[in-house]
């Protein structure tokens, strides 16, 4: 009896890396389908975007023209309720708190490969694939799955993927993290492939416009106005909401004789600390918390390991010392200052090129 193929569910964005993960997938034998999500969108005509970016009508219609191409099948998944209440509540409420959420790295995590992931059943499916420039190695010797980082060092985005778990990872597939981006494009072209060439506007959030998101922290968020002082606490003017504002920010702050940083958001008096001096927004020691260690390694383990640490995405990954604080919190210590750290983001944690995980930025004193 012939041995049926594995099957792959790609989630499609209507992007060249979906496209092509879809291709290579397929080139390796697997038998492949499409899926797009669909997420939410802050549903307000204030927003300037009636459609979420990630998942718009016109990239519905290249993934599905894609699929046709190929010759695979093609579903479009409305999780758009998970969507809202696990990443956009995610992200309210870490404002609330005046920290500064990152979505795409949850969103990762509670909707995206988890809802493909969840679809396996019902597609007969053993694995799922995205177009992440990253790579699942499995480790034979420890019995684990690993996430490395990409051929592309430039593209990685281990970073977005660092809360994932082992039993996330373990159905992953990610065939571009052995690609440059730019032999990506020529792999397309040489197919004859080219209507993913209109590129998205960029966009920092998916679910409201950028020059909406002040509309959106207003409606959302309860304001409530407050002093603006320096880090001796002299008073400089007032500011109109902490949430307004994030770490190490420079523009926007509306003072004379800046420029001005923000230094600190003082959440129990309500006030604004920023400073002139730009030498106070580094710190070489953070704390983290809500940590996930992708391959189960115990969190004493890890105790005063040297790593490298990525505090934001696309940023320089930094030597690192970890000390355990307890099983729920580790001390970060930099070997060398670090601009802007700042609470509510992920520090994500390498051993060389494999990411060991992630955790929540606690605090930057």
């Amino acid at each position: 009896m012939q041995k049926l193929k594995k099957r792959v569910i790609v989630g499609m964005s209507g992007g060249i890396d979906s496209a092509m993960t879809l291709y290579l997938l397929q080139k390796e034998g697997y038998d492949v389908m499409g899926v797009s999500l669909r997420f939410g969108v802050w549903n307000s005509e204030k927003n300037l975007i009636k459609e979420n970016v990630c998942c718009s009508s016109g990239a519905f219609l290249i993934a599905k023209n894609i699929c046709n191409l190929f010759g695979v099948p093609y579903e479009i998944v409305d999780v758009k309720a998970d969507f809202k209440n696990k990443v956009v509540k995610y992200f309210t409420s870490n404002l609330k708190k005046n920290k500064t959420p990152n979505p795409c790295v949850m969103c990762n995590r509670l909707v995206k490969i988890r809802s493909l992931i969840d679809l396996r059943k019902k597609y007969k499916a053993d694995f799922v694939a995205t177009g992440h420039y990253a790579k699942v190695v499995f480790n034979k010797s420890k019995k684990i799955f690993e996430l490395k980082t990409s051929k592309d060092k430039n593209k990685d985005q281990t970073y977005f993927l660092s809360q994932l778990t082992q039993n996330q990872i373990k159905y992953l597939k990610l065939p571009l993290g052995k690609y440059l981006k730019e032999d990506v494009y020529k792999m397309a072209n040489k197919l004859g492939i080219k209507f993913f060439n209109k590129t998205k506007q960029s966009q920092d959030f998916c679910f409201v416009a950028n020059k909406s998101y002040n509309d959106f922290l207003v409606e959302t968020l309860n304001q409530k106005r407050g002093l603006i002082v320096d880090e001796e606490d002299k008073k400089l003017g007032e500011h109109q909401s902490l949430h307004f504002y994030t770490i190490g920010q420079r523009k926007g702050i509306n003072l004379s004789g800046g420029p001005f940083y923000v230094l600190d958001k003082d959440q129990k008096h309500n006030k604004l600390v920023v400073t002139k001096n730009k030498n106070l927004i580094f710190k070489k020691e953070f704390f983290i918390k809500a940590i996930n260690l992708i391959s189960n390694v115990k969190n004493a383990k890890l105790n005063n390991k040297e790593i490298l640490v990525q505090i934001r995405y696309g940023d320089k990954k930094e030597k690192a010392k970890i000390k355990m604080i307890n099983k729920d919190k580790f001390k970060i210590i930099l070997n060398k200052p670090k601009m802007a750290i700042t609470p509510g983001q992920f520090a994500v944690m390498y051993d060389k090129n494999t990411c060991l995980g992630s955790g929540v930025i606690e605090t930057n004193k």
